[in-house]
């Protein structure tokens, strides 16, 4: 080998050169889900050759973000921000819509109400302020943004009202975003490596990170490189995990989305001294057909959620109420009561509409996979759906003598409660007087965990120590600090391309800087 001295031994500058020659990549993502892409795009458009590795099949390939509707919680001062974003936006549409305001403060506002003030001030900062131009910086790249009409607004007097900070989605939902952002990150040159489980970061003798070690199909092989980013989700499916840090009867859990998030990229880090960071007893749920597959499906995706509850009532088998339906926007109560349904009888809880809603209930209420009963009478409903008979008549008729009157309008928080109930409805809330009543079967449903690893404001993962592990990046689902107990819908889409993008960049970075 050139450099080789006359004694057959290699010198100092051979084994860098060595070394050299085995790192084919200044960077390797770990995942393939929107953190991940992201991340890949932002480094490949830098100059850095990238690798992106998935754990999954490509026919499966996406991660969570695959089973999301696409929406991202972005700041926003007016129609002027979000004009140049939508695809296609005639002057008309812009007559019929009121899109409103989402500032940075109310923002802020939001994230620290809902997670108890509990949410990492460095970290929400970077999200909110970065918000808008990441959202514009996707656009740039291809994303095409549509207004979420049927999701997140109510028509009102003609118009259509946008409600609860989130207006704007990727074209196609959450499927539309990752296939989007694959032909993005292809046409750049960027390369992708499926049924590849990364299972070990290996460090050089500076404790700089060096290559990783993946198991596919034909055996281990090792990839070296100049910087890693981890972006391949929490644990949430993961059951001996769930049940370790959620706790006890977690493991019964349904997952709403990717089977490959087993907790793999925080289990490696932790390996090499990363900090653990965040809610660990923590994760985001919603309420989800009971009779839903065990992961999830990427035909219905997002449909098997039931996000309507505002609108009626949630009962438990028991025919008892145990949440306040009414209690804000669905966008900050979903997450909260998805996880609140696993404390309930038998992990199910029963959501109770009448003919008055049906109309505005969302999509996902009218697919065929769904578990519901039409019944004339609460009394038959209740017998239909294995629901206490007498306790549910008796909850549904001291619920109805407990309504206020009142002006009710589902595109704001109208006021609209009841009065002397021992959990009471704050907003919302209309008689269940109106047959044909409905009611729909549900348990909960995983999305992701909230606790992980600890990482800075370039992304840079931290050790035990609060030091930097060179070379090491984090980006989505797995970052610990931003959400505790709660979550504001759309923010875990919009924080992985907010941190995936500087992740990518950093990793740039540090792989230019390394042996130059």
């Amino acid at each position: 080998m050139k450099g080789c001295t006359e004694s057959g031994l290699y010198t100092l500058a051979d084994l860098f050169n060595i070394k050299d020659m085995q790192m084919k990549y200044d960077v390797i993502v770990i995942g393939a889900g929107n953190a991940a892409l992201c991340a890949a795009i932002a480094a490949k458009e830098k100059g850095s050759s990238v690798l992106v590795v998935e754990k999954a099949p490509r026919h499966q390939r996406g991660g969570n973000s695959y089973f999301t509707a696409g929406g991202f919680r972005f700041a926003y001062s007016g129609i002027e921000d979000l004009r140049p974003l939508i695809a296609d936006f005639t002057a008309q549409e812009e007559q019929d819509v009121e899109f409103g305001t989402y500032t940075k403060s109310k923002y802020h506002e939001d994230l620290g109400r809902l997670t108890e003030d509990l949410t990492d001030p460095v970290l929400s900062s970077i999200l909110i302020n970065e918000s808008l131009a990441t959202v514009t910086w996707l656009k740039e790249q291809g994303i095409r943004w549509v207004p979420m009409y049927g999701r997140q607004s109510f028509k009102v007097n003609g118009k259509f009202h946008f409600w609860g900070g989130l207006i704007l989605e990727a074209s196609g939902g959450g499927k539309g975003l990752v296939e989007k952002e694959f032909e993005i990150f292809e046409s750049l040159g960027g390369e992708v490596v499926y049924e590849s489980a990364a299972t070990k970061l290996l460090l050089d003798e500076n404790g700089h990170i060096e290559a990783v070690s993946l198991q596919g199909p034909d055996g281990g092989r090792i990839e070296y490189c100049k910087s890693v980013v981890l972006a391949c989700g929490g644990f949430e499916s993961n059951a001996e995990m769930r049940t370790r840090y959620l706790g006890p009867g977690w493991e019964l859990a349904k997952v709403r989305g990717t089977q490959y998030n087993t907790g793999d990229g925080i289990q490696m880090a932790l390996q090499i001294g990363a900090e653990s960071y965040g809610n660990w007893s923590g994760c985001h749920a919603v309420a989800w057909d009971v009779a839903a597959p065990p992961f999830g499906d990427r035909k219905i995706l997002d449909l098997y959620q039931k996000h309507s509850y505002p609108l009626g009532l949630i009962v438990n088998k028991n025919g008892e109420r145990f949440v306040d339906e009414g209690l804000d926007y669905r966008n900050f109560t979903y997450v909260k009561f998805g996880r609140e349904i696993m404390n309930q009888p038998g992990r199910i809880a029963f959501q109770i509409f009448d003919s008055k809603v049906e109309a505005i209930l969302r999509d996902e209420y009218r697919i065929k996979e769904v578990t519901m009963v039409r019944s004339p009478s609460i009394e038959h409903l209740a017998e239909e759906m294995g629901i206490n008979t007498k306790a549910l008549v008796a909850t549904v008729d001291k619920y109805n003598q407990a309504v206020k009157e009142g002006s009710f309008n589902p595109a704001t928080l109208d006021g609209k409660k009841t009065m002397g109930l021992p959990i009471d409805k704050s907003n919302w809330a209309q008689r269940i007087d109106s047959p044909p009543f409905i009611a729909y079967a549900v348990t909960c449903g995983i999305t992701f965990t909230f606790g992980g690893l600890h990482i800075n404001k370039s992304a840079e993962v931290l050790s035990t120590s609060h030091r930097v592990i060179p070379g090491l990046y984090a980006a989505g689902e797995l970052v610990g600090g931003l959400f505790y107990h709660n979550y504001p819908g759309g923010a875990g889409l919009m924080a992985g391309a907010v941190f995936g993008r500087i992740a990518g960049t950093s990793a740039h970075l540090s792989a230019q800087e390394k042996y130059s």
